[in-house]
């Protein structure tokens, strides 16, 4: 009986730490380890010594019940659900499972990018529909210079940075997402600006870790740029070619990273936005999580400093070319 339920816990594709009243591991099934990227580990080990993230390691040896927190490790983000067990009435430890979510944060990343688009799309089409009509008005009233002067700024303003954007970044995923976030940005009286020396021929990073990466760190800078005082601008710089590094630089205007914070920043959960409930933020801090993430996975380096506001720039080296 005991080796076949063993089987089972070791065969089940969701992750299983038990650990006892002292804190030690008395069963890591196979999902476990292979999700911690833990070697064989031995009954009575206490979970002190276990290689894992501060974080987690934290939670497993507090012993306290938390319902679907997420976690990061070095290349996957973890939903983990940790509760007492109990026998015959007495505490005996406690349960942790673990799950997989690496996939589905990165879709919904992705989803939340063509989401905001979409919205931008639609404010925009909104827009253009105020200013057709103050075009047509402008006309019928006998003011076709000025209509005509109102059509060709709004055209050329328009225009401007779509054809930076394709003239320089031959990317279609990354060209998409800036122009979406361009507009995102002017809806909430940001500007978005694209450095003169962006060029971009390739890049070493699939869109799932592009749009994770450029979005977030963005997005990031857009909210400090809000929280600033005006003007509020956003500067982006991105060059990558072929076999050669990929290099990113967003700064912002906002107030600034504080030197004494950098290391927490890309620690899940950490914010400088207000927490959303007592307990603390709630779907806040894990951008940079995931920007860290995406950095470590791909061997790449970030330095964080201030200038004006908070500049971030990035580093991934880039693949060999083909021969």
């Amino acid at each position: 009986m005991y080796e076949s339920y063993d089987a089972l816990l070791h065969a089940v594709r969701e992750g299983l730490v038990v650990v006892d009243q002292d804190r030690k591991v008395q069963v890591v099934n196979d999902e476990a380890r292979r999700l911690l990227g833990l070697s064989e580990v031995s009954a009575g080990t206490p979970v002190a010594h276990l290689d894992m993230p501060p974080a987690l390691g934290e939670l497993m040896a507090s012993g306290r019940t938390v319902d679907d927190e997420l976690h990061l490790t070095g290349d996957r983000t973890l939903l983990v659900n940790q509760g007492a067990a109990t026998w015959q009435g007495s505490d005996v430890g406690t349960v942790t499972t673990l799950r997989d979510h690496t996939e589905l944060r990165e879709l919904s990343g992705e989803l939340d990018s063509t989401r905001v688009l979409t919205e931008a799309l639609r404010s925009q089409a909104h827009e253009a529909a105020n200013r057709l009509h103050t075009v047509v008005s402008l006309v019928e009233t006998g003011r076709s210079a000025e209509a005509v002067e109102l059509a060709t700024a709004e055209l050329q303003l328009a225009q401007v940075l779509t054809d930076r954007l394709l003239s320089a970044v031959e990317e279609p995923v990354l060209a998409a997402l800036l122009l979406g976030k361009a507009a995102q940005a002017a809806e909430r009286g940001v500007d978005l600006r694209i450095d003169d020396e962006t060029d971009v021929t390739s890049t070493p990073l699939d869109a799932r870790d592009l749009v994770t990466l450029v979005g977030n760190l963005v997005d990031n800078a857009v909210d400090a740029a809000v929280a600033g005082t005006t003007p509020r601008w956003v500067e982006v710089s991105i060059q990558s070619s072929e076999g050669g590094d990929f290099q990113l630089r967003v700064a912002d205007s906002g107030a600034g990273l504080p030197a004494a914070v950098v290391a927490d920043a890309f620690t899940r959960g950490w914010s400088t936005k207000a927490a959303s409930s007592a307990n603390g933020p709630v779907g806040r801090g894990i951008g940079l999580s995931l920007v860290g993430q995406v950095i470590r996975r791909h061997g790449g380096t970030v330095e964080v400093r201030q200038d004006t506001g908070t500049v971030f720039e990035v580093v991934l080296p880039g693949r060999e070319a083909p021969p």
